[in-house]
């Protein structure tokens, strides 16, 4: 994932509906300083020093005939749930091995929301502050710019009246001395919900300073209490960001997860690295009653019953309306009926 962001420098978003067509309205464009390690590059990819001080600087241009808000962060990167590389959304907890997040040694200048006036510019400026320290390998993240005006820029398919949001992410990547040695963990492995659909959840870490890319997992569950094989799982295309805990998610769909004592056998690997974990674990009755209960996949609602149950509904009240209207020209009939006597 961090490979696409970087290779273009920047790429945008624009919520959960796909853009037809659309005037984003403004782009960002990052100056490049003389540590940079690739030229070519139009992200931050820096050669950084022990006890360092740099500027560095971004010009967000507005396109429009009117001036737009545009607001700005600094975000560290992280392993999300789907095993990307995540960027625009800021972390709830960070692995315990993150010396330095970018958030923390990286903070923008001024105000986090810029007025741009009409065909204009404005230049954003952030301060990276490197501690003194024996850090080595690579400090990860993205500086993020989100249009907030309530203008709508365009036509977005599927959006209806909703507000268009466009944002971009500007990589960061900060290289102190030589490349770090990857090294991966296993953490805590257990019962849970992800995304309210339940599962076994496994903590994959990867505790060094580097990026590990392109990942397949390949991972077994069976029941200590006769080794009868429960699940069976593979991901490919993990990208786990530095110093960032991947919470892997083995989900069961509509088979309810049962108490027990379990054992998982998981292999991590690419190219050029493997990793093999072992775990036993235990599902209490309690997490498996919890889980199973807060989970969406219980709701066993069928699509077509509600169609037909919908359709019922509809058939009831067009017969009760044309039963109202019957009683009211019957009425209106005698009322006339009554008259003419």
């Amino acid at each position: 994932m961090f490979i696409g962001v970087i290779c273009s420098g920047l790429f945008s978003l624009s919520g959960n509906v796909k853009a037809a067509t659309n005037n984003v309205g403004y782009n960002v464009s990052a100056k490049i300083p003389s540590n940079q390690i690739d030229k070519q590059n139009s992200f931050f990819d820096l050669r950084m020093n022990s006890d360092k001080t740099q500027k560095l600087q971004v010009r967000v241009f507005n396109t429009t005939n009117q001036e737009i808000k545009v607001k700005t962060a600094i975000h560290t990167a992280w392993t999300n749930d789907a095993g990307s590389i995540e960027y625009v959304n800021p972390a709830k907890s960070y692995d315990p091995s993150l010396r330095y997040k970018m958030s923390d040694i990286t903070k923008i200048q001024g105000n986090k929301t810029l007025t741009i006036p009409s065909k204009g510019f404005k230049v954003v400026t952030a301060i990276v502050k490197i501690p003194k320290t024996d850090f080595t390998g690579v400090i990860l993240g993205g500086w993020y710019f989100q249009r907030v005006d309530s203008k709508v820029t365009g036509n977005v398919k599927g959006a209806g009246n909703m507000q268009s949001r466009y944002s971009y992410v500007i990589g960061m990547k900060y290289t102190m001395k030589q490349a770090a040695t990857p090294d991966m963990k296993l953490g805590k492995v257990g019962a849970g919900l992800s995304n309210y659909h339940r599962g076994i959840i496994a903590d994959i870490r990867n505790t060094s300073a580097v990026i590990i890319p392109n990942l397949k997992t390949t991972t077994k569950i069976t029941n200590r209490d006769g080794g009868k094989v429960v699940r069976n799982a593979k991901q490919e295309n993990v990208q786990m960001a530095p110093n960032t805990t991947y919470k892997y998610p083995m989900l069961y769909g509509k088979t309810p997860l049962a108490a027990g004592h379990y054992h998982l056998h998981m292999v991590v690997k690419n190219t050029d690295h493997e990793w093999v974990f072992d775990r036993n674990f235990t599902i209490t009755k309690t997490q498996a009653d919890k889980y199973n209960n807060d989970s969406v996949d219980n709701s066993g609602v069928n699509i077509w019953l509600l169609v037909a149950l919908g359709a019922l509904g509809m058939l009831i009240l067009v017969l009760l309306i044309l039963l109202i209207i019957y009683l009211i020209r019957r009425k209106r009939r005698k009322d006339d009926e009554e008259e003419e006597k």
